[in-house]
């Protein structure tokens, strides 16, 4: 279609991206779409809309006593169309509770039992609570909150740190990380209502973007790090260290605010009996903080933005044995100013960057808990690249983890990958991404596990959820850069996250975002890749040579639409490589015949996906 006419479609609204091969749709996604709130050009519809929460929380912990005491008001607003009965209260850390379900086996030091609710009131009415619950409950409310309309919370609530530290816990006898800390109000969408999916330990997190103000009171001497900006550093600070801290906010050098000898010598803080600790964040997911009294500290800050030169600060809390995390703040600058420069290339959107050394490998808003790997280097940034990655997908972009965790991790693998190469070349980024990123899923002996990528992430599980989370999914949007060559698959990867960003994106708008702003009809290939059994296996069926002429013809035994190269062995020892996109298999993805001209006489042929393993080598290879 002429480019001109294309455009003046699209500003006239007609949809000119129409397809023979319409891309399934469960029937509350459809519904979605014939209500407006969402549009197959990609973009939110004309009647899109979220809800929104302001939190004022106070959060209080003494380690080594686990105990979390909190309280909380909620402004919760109601911007959708249909009167709220009744809301969904989330407990995340309800995990721990013995009865709760989970995928495996787990020790006793997880268990504990769970958040207490003391008090809830609603609008100024107290209402009962049965503490008797999972992750989530059901709150009827004294009179349906109306459209447009406010609900006013106040709840009160204690609970135990786990001994057991994972995503949040004890990470020592005085150090903790208090994530999913707070009730909170489950989303409410436009195409799912309440988000009443149980939580469990292996599928991850949907929040609404909300503002938050928090404080967080713990005894002297002990550091609070968290998600959002520090408003008080010269009321918990002793003045030398609120200083360096300040200093920190606009320099590239890595200082260490507080050492281990100023940590033990007990210099670093305030010295009332406790210190109250407060942060603000805006139009963000969720919060999180680590507390300790031994922890030492380091902090930078890296320019985000190069047109209006705004800097991030980089921070870093881990014990000092810890060499690798010795490394943690320089790690953070150099993905932060690449992440925001190349891949995905948007600034990083957040003011701050916190890594603590924990056990999780999880990333939080503006913060990430990465166990110590100890001297090597090398996976223990690729580690942190992959958690800071997160912050594009699926905190600016409000993904659904629990449905569709390829909607985040398979991103957050692909700019793992990409960032791997900058920082130490192709050959070993592809090597450690093979194995870590594909072997396991093609070579998966239990093949009956691998389903669509489509399939909701709470409903796959073991090597399935594994797979199609990070392997596939990361190497269908590897195959759409292929297909569409860097600079027309950034365009549409930045069409997608404008359209999207603090909102609430579903596979749907992903499909169409990029269908839009490539101009192109792409639904032959996420069918292809998203809605199908296939896997990767190419078959070299036959090979046919003239004297200027070489014929090849490829069997798709596995069936995606993959890149691939052809290695063509000349007589003389020489070669030559031929990419083939996925264009390839645009008209018909069982089969194509490559014809290349050829000036020298071949000796053998042989395929290679090099990144899309194939499932079969045996039969990539031609002998004359």
């Amino acid at each position: 279609m002429n480019k001109l006419i294309y455009s003046l479609l699209l500003l006239l609204g007609v949809n000119t991206i129409t397809s023979a091969q319409e891309l399934y749709m469960p029937r509350n996604i459809k519904q979605a779409y014939a209500n407006g709130t969402r549009d197959k050009s990609g973009a939110p519809g004309k009647n899109y809309w979220q809800n929104k929460g302001t939190y004022n929380i106070h959060l209080s912990v003494n380690p080594p006593d686990r105990k979390v005491t909190g309280s909380e008001t909620i402004s919760y607003v109601n911007n959708s169309p249909n009167a709220l009965k009744s809301f969904l209260l989330r407990m995340i850390v309800n995990l721990h509770k013995p009865q709760s379900p989970r995928s495996g086996y787990t020790s006793k030091n997880f268990l504990t039992d769970g958040i207490t609710i003391d008090t809830l009131i609603a609008n100024g009415v107290a209402l009962p609570v049965n503490n008797d619950v999972g992750t989530v409950t059901n709150i009827v409310l004294p009179a349906p909150l109306q459209p447009k309309d406010s609900l006013q919370l106040q709840i009160r609530w204690h609970y135990d740190l786990s001994i057991q530290s994972g995503r949040e816990g004890m990470l020592d006898s005085t150090s903790v990380f208090m994530a999913y800390a707070y009730p909170r109000v489950s989303v409410y969408d436009d195409y799912n209502g309440w988000d009443g999916l149980d939580h469990t330990d292996r599928v991850e997190f949907y929040s609404d973007f909300n503002d938050y103000n928090v404080s967080v009171t713990v005894p002297k001497n002990f550091v609070v790090w968290g998600t959002g900006n520090l408003l008080n550093a010269s009321e918990v600070l002793q003045p030398e260290f609120a200083k360096r801290l300040e200093q920190s906010y606009t320099t590239d050098n890595v200082m260490h605010i507080a050492t281990l000898d100023e940590m033990q010598r007990k210099v670093v803080t305030r010295q009332q009996d406790r210190n109250t600790w407060k942060f603000r964040a805006v139009h963000i997911a969720d919060v999180t903080f680590a507390a300790s009294n031994h922890y030492v500290w380091d902090a930078s800050s890296v320019v985000v933005d190069s047109s209006t030169m705004r800097r991030a600060s980089v921070q870093a809390a881990y014990n000092d044995t810890a060499t690798d995390f010795r490394h943690s703040v320089a790690f953070s600058q150099n993905a932060l100013s690449w992440f925001s420069r190349h891949w995905p290339g948007v600034p990083y959107p957040f003011p701050v960057m916190t890594a603590v050394q924990g056990f999780a490998d999880m990333e939080f808003p503006m913060m990430v808990n990465d166990g110590s790997v100890g001297d090597d280097l090398s996976f223990a940034q690729l580690v942190q690249d992959h958690e800071i990655a997160h912050t594009w997908f699926p905190f600016y972009m409000g993904i659904n983890e629990s449905r569709y965790a390829f909607m985040d991790e398979g991103w957050a693998t692909t700019f793992e990958y990409l960032i791997g190469i900058a920082e130490k070349g192709k050959e070993t980024a592809d090597n450690f991404y093979k194995k870590f990123r594909v072997t396991k899923y093609i070579f998966d002996p239990s093949t009956e596990e691998d389903q669509p990528i489509i399939s909701m992430s709470n409903q796959v599980s073991g090597m399935g959820y594994s797979n199609n989370s990070y392997g596939k999914a990361s190497l269908s949007y590897l195959a759409v850069k292929d297909l569409l060559g860097d600079a027309r698959f950034k365009k549409c990867l930045h069409a997608y996250i404008e359209n999207w960003h603090g909102k609430h994106p579903i596979p749907w708008d992903y499909f169409y975002s990029f269908n839009t702003a490539a101009g192109e009809n792409l639904d032959w290939f996420w069918n292809n890749w998203f809605f199908s059994y296939n896997y990767i296996d190419l078959t070299l069926s036959d090979v046919m040579q003239n004297k200027k002429h070489l014929s090849v013809k490829i069997t798709n035994t596995g069936g995606f639409a993959i890149p691939f190269d052809v290695i063509v062995t000349f007589a003389d020892g020489s070669e030559a490589t031929f990419h083939q996109t996925p264009a390839v298999w645009k008209t018909n993805t069982k089969a194509t015949t490559l014809e290349l001209a050829m000036k020298k006489e071949v000796s053998a042929v042989r395929l290679d996906g090099n990144l899309f393993m194939d499932a079969n080598v045996k039969d990539n290879t031609w002998k004359k």
